[in-house]
């Protein structure tokens, strides 16, 4: 591949708050509403939202996700690879893209654990900038976990006087425990945050470091341990969370997603089934005890998990069983949303889209 930072230097859509005026994308045709885009560049995934305010939320007019897995070998090494920096580009020119042909006025663009992890992490967002024309912002862990919880939090049980939000990501776990009921549905909802952590754990990083392709129960366990540990902190700072008045948890990730795909017995994935789906504990338990019972073959050969994702499924559940472990609860919800519809909400909260009389 050639050097991407000798390359001439293209023209970058404009991030961060304040809006970029591009010309309407089809001649003579006026643009009514602006068109915002979300992008988060994790430890495994490359994705990107396209949207255009609603009402009261907003609708996505494009999308792309695609497994890059940027943080790979970070669980022994420091740098991310060449061969991962290539996957990881590549993607990322396929976004900016979309997002050129769509005519995005205003862009937010993140990128998560593994870049904060890297050595080399604040040159490859620089061999961003420079080769694909995308500004990247390394963000902080506590970005990250209000990110999540402005994603998901409208799924939150509106009678629920206590809630805890995580997401289980390739390189880091964010979780939050939102305390007290929710005011209304245009609340900031990290003004309920009572108490948030980092966890620096995630399915890549855990897979490397205890294997992900033939996982056995006394593995299994051996993963759960170990996240059970790195929780344990706050675990006890949010100690009372799970004894409010219907208390539940809330999860995102590909790891929930596929649990909730497994109980469903999708034949393929449908997030329009998969999104908002109440899961009772006991069928927690049986998905997972369920993807204990497979090889890397059958994980492989579903295709709500795929090649791609069938050796870190399992470090995933492992994840999700630590936390069931340190917050009991008959009630999950799964959430197919997080890090990129937080983005987007807060862009739209920032530029006060919902306070505005509607475009006719």
């Amino acid at each position: 591949m050639r050097d991407e930072t000798a390359a001439a230097e293209p023209s970058r859509l404009q991030t961060g708050a304040a809006p970029l005026h591009t010309p309407a994308p089809y001649p003579g045709r006026e643009r009514r509403r602006a068109t915002y885009a979300a992008l988060d560049l994790g430890t495994n995934n490359c994705r990107l939202l396209i949207a255009e305010p609603t009402f009261s939320g907003f609708r996505v007019i494009d999308a792309f996700s695609r497994i890059v897995r940027l943080g790979e070998g970070l669980g022994t090494s420091d740098r991310l690879s060449e061969t991962a920096i290539e996957r990881t580009v590549e993607a990322l020119r396929i976004c900016r893209t979309k997002m050129q042909s769509r005519g995005v006025q205003r862009a937010k663009i993140i990128a998560t654990e593994a870049c904060r992890l890297a050595v080399n992490g604040a040159a490859f967002v620089e061999r961003v900038r420079r080769g694909v024309g995308l500004d990247l912002e390394i963000v902080d862990r506590q970005t990250e976990a209000y990110l999540a919880v402005t994603g998901c939090a409208a799924l939150a049980d509106p009678l629920a006087e206590s809630v805890v939000i995580f997401d289980i990501g390739g390189g880091s776990t964010e979780i939050a425990w939102l305390d007290g009921a929710a005011a209304n549905p245009s609340t900031d909802p990290t003004l309920r945050i009572r108490a948030w952590d980092s966890l620096p754990v995630g399915v890549v990083t855990l897979a490397e470091r205890h294997g992900g392709a033939e996982v056995t129960r006394r593995m299994f366990e051996g993963m759960v341990e170990e996240v059970a540990e790195k929780l344990s902190a706050f675990a006890l700072r949010a100690a009372a969370a799970a004894t409010a008045p219907h208390f539940h948890l809330l999860g995102t990730s590909g790891t929930v997603t596929t649990i909730a795909a497994m109980h469903l017995r999708l034949a393929r994935y449908e997030r329009r089934r998969v999104d908002g789906l109440w899961m009772h504990d006991a069928d927690v338990t049986t998905a997972i005890d369920d993807l204990l019972d497979t090889r890397l073959e059958q994980r492989a050969d579903n295709p709500c998990i795929g090649r791609d994702r069938a050796d870190l499924v399992l470090a995933g559940c492992a994840i999700l069983e630590a936390i069931r472990r340190a917050f009991p609860s008959e009630r999950l919800r799964i959430a197919d949303r997080g890090l990129r519809e937080g983005l987007l909400m807060n862009m739209m909260r920032e530029d006060g889209v919902w306070n505005r009389k509607p475009v006719r």
